[in-house]
């Protein structure tokens, strides 16, 4: 079997439980990482046995490999369209990180610039291919639930505070340097978080009708805003051309978890770890729950690496539904910019 070769671009902790992922993978070698941090790119050299010419302190020596068939972009937001950019325009298959960029206007321009080149590109949401999506949207298409009224998708934890004793907590101090709360490098919990329940939220109006996807109103907006002058807490309804509604909340304030309930005329489906999948999906109907668990020995990134790939060796410039295809990606990032700068 003919494998793929990739490469990272970016070390931090998304980087780590990517590269771990790939022992898992039948079809993909993790073959090349690049770091202008020295410990980290020697950290990862020797924990994934990269040889030393494949392990580069500068991006464009990754990206002008010629052994590298694809490369995985895990650098902070504010960073995403620069080298995105870089990857297209020397013909390389590129996997960016979510969000694909800091806006609206910068993935437009990605649009442009993919014309007429014939590499794949996709956005990392890796949720999309866990086993629990296929069922849930197979779910869906059966009608199980009946005619889609609308649905509940929330991310987010408190990483503000910390507990200090059983029944206090202490404020932590922000590092205004992490890219969590630095509005430079794209912070804020509804670029960071949020883009995981409006995404969702266009797969599920996808499984109604694929074709009409496109127009949408956001209202009921609610945001907190933190110290450092990014979004801590915020939640929005969207509103689809076609009825169906969909609120979404995202949060470094409040443990809200990662569940999504999704409700039907006749029934809901409750996931209740949407974008890791490892507790489970109940059917509700009639006061009658019906409970699915997944096998989760797998790493989730594992199986979007190997759809991945899949898809380049088969040459598809675009990964496969359930997939994040790029009009999916425009089209959540018009929606985040306008959850932002409402």
């Amino acid at each position: 079997m003919k494998k793929l070769n990739w490469g990272i671009i970016g070390l931090g902790a998304v980087a780590q439980k990517f590269s771990e992922a790939f022992t898992q993978t039948s079809n993909s070698i993790l073959l090349a990482i690049a770091s202008n941090n020295s410990k980290k790119l020697e950290s990862f050299k020797k924990q994934f046995f990269i040889e030393d010419k494949f392990a580069f302190k500068d991006y464009d020596d990754l990206i002008n490999c010629k052994e590298v068939d694809i490369i995985y972009i895990a650098l902070p937001n504010s960073l995403h369209f620069h080298w995105i950019k870089k990857c297209i325009e020397n013909n390389k298959n590129t996997l960016v990180e979510k969000p694909a960029t800091l806006n609206y206007e910068e993935a437009k321009s990605v649009k442009k610039i993919l014309k007429n080149k014939s590499i794949f590109f996709g956005e990392a949401f890796m949720y999309r291919f866990h086993p629990q999506i296929d069922y849930v949207l197979e779910l869906i298409n059966n009608d199980t639930i009946g005619s889609l009224v609308s649905m509940d998708s929330s991310f987010g934890e408190n990483i503000l505070t910390k507990k200090k004793f059983i029944f206090f907590e202490k404020k932590k101090k922000i590092n205004e340097n992490d890219r969590k709360f630095d509005k430079k490098l794209g912070g804020g919990c509804i670029l960071d978080l949020g883009c995981y329940p409006t995404s969702f939220s266009l797969l599920i109006n996808s499984a109604i009708n694929k074709t009409d996807n496109l127009d949408f109103n956001l209202s009921n907006t609610f945001k907190n805003i933190g110290t450092t002058g990014v979004d801590i807490h915020s939640s929005a309804e969207l509103l689809f051309k076609n009825g169906f509604k969909s609120k979404v909340e995202a949060s470094f304030q409040k443990n809200i978890g990662q569940k999504s309930i999704i409700k039907g005329n006749i029934g809901e489906i409750i996931i209740n770890n949407t974008w890791s999948g490892n507790e489970g999906v109940i059917i509700r109907k009639k006061g009658k729950n019906k409970f699915k668990n997944f096998d989760n020995k797998k790493s989730l990134y594992s199986y979007q690496i190997e759809k991945i790939s899949e898809n380049i060796l088969n040459g598809n410039k675009q990964v496969e539904y359930p997939g994040m295809k790029f009009e999916e990606t425009l089209l959540n990032m018009k929606i985040i910019d306008e959850w932002i700068n409402v």
